[in-house]
């Protein structure tokens, strides 16, 4: 599912088959009052590369699940019993890919084929070489073991140091096995420091500067560096186990990695054209549709006054009823004008409704834009990323343009009353002096 920021779906799929709007709306719709709540155990968040993968291979199953072929291709040691509900089988899904991950499984093929898995980025370097140069702190904290950060850093990160300069003399101090989220919260976990070029390890008391540790906390990092809360800027690429919890449990600042970005900002360039159309067309919608409110109000209000001779109120249909009497020609002029502002109102929503529907798909033909939901909302994902990250960026190097000095500021926010409401533009044509506004044939096409 692909939900906005309140947790309503906008876009649908069961297994590797896209939902059409309707089918989304009878299954999802908000009368059937189903909305995303990440408390609950009925929904996993994707927001992460690892879980995407998951997802992926869980549509993928879904499809063998409902054609029969997951259980008809089986063989042990498979258990039918334990994969024949969608529940069952994304629990399946996700407990293979954890072990594959804790077993080392997936880090021993990336560093067989580190070219394979790796984007090399010569910049990134050179961001934490001014930050060092300026006087920053540096500190590197992961939850993988030295050997796979030191042959991944050796790669990734050495060629494009000054030469004889080594990976960890980037950092103050750096912390493998960190075991996050828990390295955020808890304060008495062992803490090892790494004595040998393989991994081997050794009880340590305390952190100190220039030193390469496994486990240990948050509290200890602030400890060796005399630095603590705001003065602190984490960056990290996963939502929950980096971003929200420094953020939550220290008050550290944090910047979210989200590499999807880049591709999303060239694509939000390339739709800009399109988008400024949508716009221009929701706004004659929503002034026609303001403008028909006004004259069908106007109506009701000279019908009740005909019928009731000058006062109260009548009742009957949405347009005010057909009142008694011999309608005046202002009421047989704003009739016409009603309905043709009904048509040039559909003919607006015959051109919006597909262009809605297929925004963003120059990005990603299902999901279209990944920061946006439906056409005026942001996303979820957007949505959690603003609540937990002071900055995104798509890549550490990009801290380059800005010097090690620049201090970043949060951008007005605007509110719904910022904006100029159509409403306010029609009242005077509709009510102030009483003639009947006219739809131009512009209007209709």
């Amino acid at each position: 599912l692909k939900v906005d920021r309140f947790g309503y779906v906008r876009r649908a799929m069961h297994g590797t088959r896209m939902l059409s709007r309707a089918e989304t709306y009878e299954e999802y719709g908000r009368s059937s009052t189903v909305d995303v709540d990440l408390r609950s155990d009925r929904w996993s968040f994707l927001n992460t590369l690892f879980s995407v993968s998951e997802g992926c291979l869980y549509m993928q199953l879904v499809d063998r699940l409902d054609s029969g072929a997951l259980i008809a291709d089986s063989v042990p040691p498979f258990d039918p019993g334990r994969c024949s509900s969608y529940s069952q089988l994304f629990r399946a899904v996700q407990r293979a890919l954890f072990r594959a991950h804790v077993q080392s499984t997936l880090k021993s093929e990336v560093m067989q084929h580190i070219e394979r898995f790796v984007n090399f980025d010569p910049e990134a370097s050179q961001a934490l070489l001014e930050q060092r140069r300026a006087g920053k702190k540096l500190a590197l904290i992961t939850n993988s073991d030295w050997v796979y950060t030191r042959t991944l850093m050796e790669v990734a990160f050495e060629p494009f140091l000054p030469g004889g300069m080594r990976w960890w003399q980037l950092f103050d101090v750096v912390v493998v096995s960190a075991c996050k989220p828990d390295f955020f919260t808890e304060t008495r976990r062992p803490l090892y420091s790494v004595a040998t070029a393989d991994g081997m390890l050794r009880e340590a008391l305390r952190m100190e500067l220039g030193g390469q540790y496994a486990g240990g906390n948050a509290r200890m990092v602030e400890k060796v560096t005399r630095c603590r809360g705001e003065e602190f800027l984490y960056v990290g690429d996963h939502i929950f186990t980096d971003v929200n919890m420094a953020k939550r449990c220290l008050s550290w600042r944090t910047c979210m990695i989200l590499q999807e970005l880049e591709q999303e900002v060239v694509g939000l360039d390339q739709g800009r054209e399109e988008g400024q159309q949508l716009r221009a067309l929701m706004s004659r919608r929503d002034e026609y549709a303001a403008l028909r409110c006004h004259v069908r109000s106007e109506l009701q209000r000279r019908r009740a006054q005909r019928d009731d001779g000058g006062g109260g109120i009548c009742g009957g249909d949405g347009d005010g009823g057909s009142g008694g009497g011999t309608p005046s020609e202002w009421e047989v002029s704003a009739v016409a004008s009603e309905e043709r502002l009904r048509e040039a109102i559909e003919a607006c929503e015959a051109q919006i409704q597909p262009m809605v529907e297929t925004e963003g798909a120059h990005v990603n033909r299902y999901w279209g834009y990944l920061s946006r939901a439906g056409w005026a909302d942001k996303s979820h994902l957007m949505r959690q990323i603003e609540k937990y990250a002071d900055i995104y960026t798509s890549r550490i190097s990009n801290l380059l343009a800005y010097t090690a000095y620049f201090r970043f500021t949060a951008s007005p926010q605007s509110l719904q009353h910022d904006v100029p409401h159509a409403h306010l533009k029609v009242r005077s044509a509709a009510t102030g002096s009483g003639d009947i506004p006219r739809v131009s044939p512009r209007s209709e096409t």
